[in-house]
């Protein structure tokens, strides 16, 4: 890249995260086969999936650049459902797709399959807001999208980790939804 987009963006520290003693509500019997014995997924979880996802133009992660946090998660684990709102670091980032593509990938690869996962910028954060939700909540783009080389090694390096360390789960494999 020639210009980056965000030449000085604010970099935060890494933020310790605990995990609530909070009871944990029972799932109905006969819900599922062992529902009762798996341990409900929470926000806090999925923070953890995601905080250390490379920004695609500067050497930080997403939680870092403060694109990402745990409190524009919400989980409703009975349901199976996932959103995260994610906010870039400038109005005009070219690079919003790519990091929202990136966060859907990661859940998808880290999730069990009965997760709907929904990605969306955060209310006001971006000068093309509805456009960037659109793309990212359109199923038959995400999977064409995916179909390209170049933009899918995009994404995998996004997903390698804090300096290449591996957090991108299962690979190249798995992206679909």
């Amino acid at each position: 890249m020639d210009e980056l987009i965000n030449p000085n963006p604010v970099v935060h520290e890494r933020r310790a995260t605990n995990r609530s003693a909070k009871p944990v509500p029972q799932q109905a019997s006969g819900s599922g086969v062992g529902s009762g014995d798996r341990e409900p997924i929470d926000a806090l979880e999925i923070f953890e999936h995601i905080r250390d996802i490379n920004d695609p133009e500067h050497p930080y992660t997403l939680e870092q650049l403060n694109v990402v946090s745990e409190d524009m998660i919400e989980v409703d684990d009975v349901r199976g459902r996932v959103s995260v709102q994610f906010t870039p670091t400038v109005a005009h980032c070219s690079m919003a797709t790519l990091i929202g593509l990136s966060l859907r990938v990661k859940l998808w690869r880290s999730l069990p399959p009965r997760f709907k996962v929904d990605i969306k910028l955060s209310p006001g954060s971006h000068s093309s807001e509805a456009a960037v939700n659109k793309q990212l909540s359109d199923k038959e783009r995400v999977a064409a999208a995916l179909e390209n080389p170049n933009l899918l090694a995009m994404v995998n390096k996004c997903l390698a980790g804090p300096a290449g360390g591996g957090g991108g789960g299962a690979g190249g494999a798995g992206v679909a939804p």
